[in-house]
C-alpha cells in the first residue's frame, strides 16, 4: 500500500490537484474565503483534510525567519496591462507556498518609514515599475527585491523586462514597410522610463528611414483613453496630418480609435493605429488593434522565480533578463490611403 506524504511534504499544488482547481484558487480560498464560491471552498477544505496540508500562516516563522509572503508594489495595480502580470505572480507564488500582498502606491507622498512594519513582515518585494515610495537606490537595507517591466541599470536590481526600444522600433518600422511616412507618436509620461525607451525606438526608426523628424507629430501624456482621444484631435488638425499613429499603450490606442469614429475618420482606410502591450481588450475593439505584445503572464512568472532564487541565497546570473516581444498584426493597420 502506498504511503501518504507527510504534512511537511504536501504542497499547495497537491491540494489544487485533489480539489480540481488552480493553486491561485487554493491560495485565495485560504487568504480571502469570502471571495471564493461556497462550493469551491468546500472542495479546497476537503482536499486539505485529505492531503494533510498545513497552510502557511501570515506570521513570520521564527524557525527559518520566513513569513512566506511576497509584496508586490505598483503605482496603479488597476492598470489593465498589469492584470496578467499579477496573475503570473500570484499563481507562481502559490505553487511555491507563498502568499502575495498587493500595494498600489498612487500617493507619492507615502513615506518609507510608514511602510516599515509591513516590510518587516515580508520575505521579498516585486516592483512593477521604477516609481516607488521606497528608497530603492539603497535597497541593501530592504528585503530582497526584483523589478518587473521597467529597467534601470544604475539600480543594479535583478529585472525582468522586454527591450522596449527595439520593440518600439519594430512597431514603427512595420508601418514604414507597408508604406507610411507620416507617422505620429503618442508617448507615455516622462517619469516612466519605458516611455523614454519607446520614444527612442520611434525616433531611431524615423531617422533610419531618412525621414525628417517632425516634433509636431510627437505628443505625450498619461497612459489613458483620454490622452489618446485628445492627441488624435490635435494631430488631425495639422495642415498635413499623419497617416499612422504609434501609441505607447493599447489604452491610448483605443482612445484614438474611439475619437476617430466620433469625427468620422475611417480606420485603417484613412488612418492606421498601432498600440503596445496586447491587453485582452485589444483584440475586441473595433477594428481589432495591431499591437506590440508583451509576455505579460510570463513577466510575473519569471519575476517570482528570480525573487525565490534570491531568497534561497542563490546568486542571480544576470541583473537583466530580456523576454521576447511580438508584433501582432490585426485590422487597425493597412497601406496608406492614396
Amino acid at each position: 500500500m502506498k504511503q501518504n506524504n507527510t504534512a511537511a511534504q504536501v504542497t499547495m499544488k497537491d491540494v489544487a490537484n485533489v480539489a480540481g482547481v488552480s493553486t491561485a484558487t487554493v491560495s485565495r480560498a485560504l487568504m480571502m474565503p469570502e471571495k471564493v464560491a461556497h462550493q469551491t471552498r468546500e472542495k479546497v477544505d476537503n482536499a486539505i483534510q485529505q492531503t494533510g496540508y498545513i497552510p502557511y500562516l501570515p506570521s513570520r516563522n521564527h524557525k527559518n525567519n520566513q513569513s512566506k509572503i511576497l509584496l508586490v508594489m505598483s503605482l496603479d495595480i488597476t492598470d489593465p496591462f498589469l492584470t496578467d502580470v499579477i496573475q503570473g505572480i500570484q499563481q507562481t507564488a502559490a505553487e511555491y507556498g507563498y502568499m502575495v500582498l498587493l500595494l498600489g502606491n498612487q500617493q507619492q507622498s507615502i513615506e518609507q518609514a510608514s511602510l516599515s512594519p509591513l516590510l518587516n513582515q515580508v520575505d521579498g518585494i516585486i516592483l512593477l515599475g521604477a516609481n516607488s515610495p521606497l528608497d530603492i537606490h539603497h535597497h541593501d537595507s530592504l528585503p530582497p527585491m526584483v523589478m518587473a517591466n521597467e529597467y534601470l541599470p544604475e539600480l543594479k536590481l535583478p529585472t525582468i523586462h522586454i527591450d522596449n526600444l527595439t520593440a518600439a522600433f519594430n512597431a514603427v518600422n512595420y508601418l514604414q514597410q507597408i508604406g507610411h511616412r507620416r507617422i505620429a507618436c503618442i508617448s507615455g509620461p516622462a517619469h516612466l522610463h519605458l516611455s523614454h525607451y519607446r520614444l527612442q525606438g520611434y525616433i531611431q526608426a524615423i531617422q533610419r528611414s531618412g525621414i525628417a523628424l517632425e516634433k509636431r507629430y510627437m505628443l505625450s501624456g498619461s497612459l489613458t483613453f483620454e490622452t489618446g482621444s485628445t492627441a488624435l484631435t490635435q494631430l488631425m488638425s495639422l495642415p498635413q496630418p499623419p497617416s499612422a499613429i504609434f501609441c505607447h499603450s493599447d489604452i491610448m490606442a483605443i482612445g484614438v480609435i474611439h475619437q476617430a469614429k466620433k469625427i468620422g475618420i475611417k480606420i485603417p482606410e484613412e488612418l492606421s493605429i498601432v498600440g503596445f502591450d496586447d491587453i485582452a481588450l485589444a483584440q475586441y475593439v473595433d477594428p481589432p488593434l495591431t499591437t506590440m505584445a508583451q509576455p505579460r503572464y510570463n513577466i510575473g512568472h519569471q519575476a517570482v522565480l528570480m525573487l525565490l532564487e534570491l531568497l534561497q541565497g542563490c546568486p542571480v546570473k544576470s541583473n537583466s533578463v530580456l523576454l521576447d516581444s511580438e508584433l501582432i498584426v490585426r485590422e487597425s493597420t493597412a497601406k496608406p490611403h492614396s
